[in-house]
């Protein structure tokens, strides 16, 4: 195998025996394997689109397929071969409508094989591999515009959920694959991979717009961080429709719903507000569920990635339910919901009544909710907060938390910013310090969270309009910087979406990506000023000048 999509790959150079996050060889190959035959579709999804259409049900598949393959998601080669058999029917399929070969087509858009065998052995092959480009830098591309449309497939995803689709989303990612599969020349890659980006803020946006037209605006709310008597099932995740079904399902039963990691901003949406039995959150971001699953004592639910091996002494493992691209052996799967319909969790429902309440492991509230409706609500405070001097600068702590401990830096920058600043945050990354009593300047709270991940599209909007409020003209000239953390795939999705908007100097750690070559590394490093952390106390007082 050879793995280096996360942060935390080995040696920050590639992951090439086993996973550091668990990932076996074989469900790595295949991973490889679904995202080849993704390759394949869009080389025919291509045809199409020079015809002037686009298939949505290719768009859709690809869509889920990469998701499939992002980091904490698919755990069960018996699933993911499935994805690669489905694959190869949806192929079939766009290459009957775009008229079949007109010339030579490449492997991933021809080779055949539905038996496991056959797929195994297709998997474990040289071709399938990012590894086959033989120059660094073309491979280095051709992995950031992959990664970056993972991210971008995540959202779209999400959004398709609730019914919020638009061809040139899945066009652009059909167009982005497909360049993996011809050799183009490195100024022609960059400008796909920018160009990706702005894919990014489109879906980010869809998402945006799914979510808040279905469940409100997020506002400002307090979570609640304890736990009641009754037994209780945790969802973990990003789907918003899941927990909108499982909380339908689950009204009048005797059964609390608890949220855990990325699921947090659920408590913010009003919609999901009007059920009694939603307590609040429970725990951390996804590297603690070991311990966290195991003294939750009830039923657990993954909507998305970020699920990690059960460490062996666990129970819960015959308490774990996943679903949508999720897998994992020996947990139980959620089937898809039926056209018009939805998913059933009565089997969530059922295991919950035999099991005990949760295990309390903490006490108290948490604050959050600030989407960018909810913080230009308070816009007018917050310009004269500035002018007044109140608040000097905004730092962006958005992103992704991990396990190693250097991500501790990101805990004592919060700790250590002076107090005339707000951090505005988004994704697992709040988790380092949103439980840590840093104040508020004149009643507005200096850890402001937008969300989830995708929610970094909330403070690009945030950005957007203060710098209308301040008449400025160029979003850099605002006081605010960027220090992000990331760990998976959508969080590359994110950094090309502020990118292609324009944002200057952003820090990124606690290490540069592993597929990033030297070359490429210095294009980024030249044209937008992206720079890898410090030390804290280095990086707060250039944050602070400015730099």
């Amino acid at each position: 195998m050879f793995c280096f999509q996360c942060q935390e790959t080995a040696k920050n150079q590639g992951c090439t025996v086993r996973g550091v996050c668990g990932k076996p060889e074989s469900t790595a190959a295949l991973q490889d394997l679904l995202i080849y035959l993704c390759k394949g579709i869009s080389v025919f999804g291509e045809k199409l689109r020079e015809k002037g259409v686009v298939d949505r049900e290719a768009g859709r598949f690809i869509t889920k397929a990469l998701f499939v393959t992002i980091t904490n998601a698919a755990w069960d080669d018996l699933s993911i071969t499935e994805w690669i058999r489905e694959g190869l029917k949806v192929r079939d399929v766009v290459a009957k409508r775009a008229g079949g070969a007109a010339g030579p087509l490449p492997d991933c858009a021809t080779w055949e094989g539905t038996s496991g065998e056959d797929i195994l052995a297709k998997a474990m092959s040289d071709e399938v591999r990012i590894t086959a480009a033989d120059d660094e830098d073309v491979r280095s591309l051709r992995e950031l515009l992959i990664i970056g449309c993972k991210g971008i497939a995540a959202y779209a995803e999400h959004a398709e959920v609730l019914g919020f689709e638009k061809d040139d989303i899945y066009g652009s990612l059909m167009e982005s694959l497909a360049s993996t599969t011809r050799d183009l020349p490195v100024d022609e890659m960059v400008d796909l991979v920018m160009k990706a980006g702005e894919t990014a803020v489109k879906s980010m946006a869809l998402l945006d717009e799914a979510n808040t037209s279905t469940y409100g605006n997020p506002e400002m709310t307090e979570v609640n961080l304890g736990v009641r008597n009754n037994p209780g099932i945790l969802i973990s995740g990003h789907d918003l429709k899941d927990m909108e079904e499982l909380l339908e399902q689950t009204e009048g039963t005797g059964v609390d719903v608890y949220t855990h990691g990325e699921m947090l901003p659920a408590n913010y949406y009003p919609a999901f507000k009007k059920y009694g039995h939603f307590v609040g959150n429970y725990g951390g971001s996804w590297w603690h569920q070991n311990e966290e699953f195991e003294s939750f004592q009830g039923p657990v639910l993954l909507t998305t990635n970020c699920l990690v091996p059960v460490k062996k002494g666990n129970t819960y493992l015959d308490r774990l339910f996943t679903t949508g691209v999720v897998s994992y052996p020996g947990a139980r799967y959620i089937p898809a919901r039926p056209k018009g319909g939805k998913k059933d969790f009565s089997s969530l429902v059922e295991a919950a009544k035999k099991c005990a309440p949760p295990k309390e492991i903490e006490k108290g509230k948490i604050v959050g909710g600030f989407a960018h409706a909810q913080v230009m609500a308070l816009a007018d405070k917050i310009v004269e907060a500035v002018k007044s001097g109140a608040i000097k600068r905004f730092v962006v702590m958005a992103g992704c938390d991990g396990r190693f401990n250097s991500r501790d830096y990101y805990t004592e920058v919060a700790k250590n910013l002076p107090k005339d600043t707000v951090i505005l945050t988004a994704g697992c990354a709040k988790y380092r310090y949103n439980k840590l009593d840093l104040g508020d300047i004149g009643g507005i709270p200096r850890v402001l969270d937008a969300g989830q991940c995708n929610d970094s599209y909330s403070l690009a909007i945030i950005a957007l309009k203060l710098k209308e409020a301040f008449g400025l003209a160029d979003i850099n000239e605002l006081p605010i910087s960027y220090d992000i953390a990331w760990y998976e795939q959508k969080a590359v999705a994110v950094l090309l979406a502020l990118l292609s908007l324009g944002v200057q100097g952003i820090r990124l750690g606690p290490t540069l990506p592993a597929f990033l070559s030297p070359n490429v590394a210095k294009v980024l490093v030249d044209k937008f000023d992206i720079k890898p952390i410090g030390t804290v106390e280095g990086d707060i007082a250039a944050m602070m000048a400015g730099k």
